[in-house]
């Protein structure tokens, strides 16, 4: 059953489930399946390569389903003409993280791509409703990759509040099941966004040992920090560093980050031999928090499924029933995200 909340509304979709645009992993097979299965597939343009996201954007011509794509901001600004390349693709958005989208808003709105922007902060937020975004990402500390320093549950009802109701707000960092949907919406939130969860993916493009480790991970088993940055030598920006699994690189490295850039040279060079031999022990597998909650690679459809599942059985008091009948139903009464169960 659909669950009807603003943000299906704008982006046009069934349920408020939107998967990440990880950088390359997120390729069109996995923007296409969690379209096709009613939520909204985000083709993740990442650092800019312009032969593959050519090559992906191709696969989509096809696609019925509303899908969008996504850039890092900062990155994107050194290969703006990469915008043109995704806005030919007929995105229903397009989604910026970790920067000023402000260069960039003119070009996608006119295009008639809704913008989508990730924030961590209330300044970041200001900055993303001020440049003319239609949907804001609060992302928390707890999501895999990059991201600051404010949890989830702190940041998201921050920004539900800033927003006041101009216009819908997902939440991202942690969440990896229907509980996870429930409780985000119950704070304002009018969907997630998740990274990890479809990750473990049949239609991720990322490594299968990759995800086996995710299956493998418990909730404690992720850092957040600059050892994998610094290793790749692909230094971001304050305030943004990356979450990833731990390994025996991170585990070498911790607390240990100046004695790691002053080896760089030797660290870079062993850190490069081992993403190209797909050795997992060195090379980071990016993921968040939510790992110690998934446990399998179904398809990307069936993952929407479930967390839709869930979710709504939870929202309409059929599970935790205890806790159910001590509080107000979240679809009654004010909210920040006006939600609205169809049937």
């Amino acid at each position: 059953m659909p669950i009807s909340t603003p943000l299906t509304a704008r982006l046009g979709i069934q349920h408020p489930i939107l998967s990440a645009p990880m950088d390359v992993i997120a390729g069109a097979r996995l923007t296409s399946a969690v379209s096709a299965a009613g939520g909204f597939g985000i083709l993740g343009g990442g650092y800019g390569d312009r032969a593959w996201l050519e090559q992906e954007t191709a696969k989509l011509a096809d696609l019925s389903d509303p899908f969008g794509i996504g850039f890092i901001t900062w990155s994107l600004a050194k290969q703006p003409a990469l915008l043109d390349v995704a806005l030919e693709a007929g995105p229903r958005a397009i989604m910026l993280s970790f920067g000023d989208p402000t260069p960039f808003a003119p070009r996608v709105k006119s295009s008639g791509a809704l913008l989508i922007c990730q924030v961590q902060d209330e300044d970041m937020a200001r900055q993303a409703l001020d440049a003319g975004a239609e949907i804001l990402i609060a992302q928390g500390t707890e999501a895999g990759g990059h991201g600051a320093s404010r949890s989830t549950i702190d940041i998201v009802p921050a920004i539900v509040d800033l927003a006041a109701g101009r216009v819908p707000v997902a939440a991202a960092g942690g969440i990896g099941d229907g509980r996870g949907l429930a409780a985000m919406m119950m704070l304002g939130a009018s969907g997630v966004l998740l990274g990890t969860r479809f990750y473990a993916s049949q239609e991720c493009d990322g490594a299968d040992e990759a995800k086996r480790r995710i299956c493998a991970a418990t909730s404690g088993n992720s850092v957040r920090g600059i050892i994998f940055d610094l290793s790749r030598n692909n230094v971001w920006p304050a305030p943004f560093t990356g979450r990833c699994l731990i390994n025996d690189h991170a585990r070498r490295w911790m607390g240990r980050e100046v004695e790691l850039m002053q080896n760089i040279k030797a660290v870079a060079a062993e850190y490069a031999a081992a993403r190209a031999a797909g050795n997992f022990d060195i090379a980071a597998v990016i993921a968040g928090e939510a790992v110690g909650l998934i446990h399998d690679i179904p398809p990307a459809g069936e993952i929407v499924d479930r967390i839709v599942t869930e979710a709504e059985q939870i929202l309409g008091g059929r599970r935790n029933s205890v806790a159910a009948s001590s509080f107000p139903s979240p679809l009654v009464g004010e909210g920040g995200a006006d939600i609205v169960r169809a049937g």
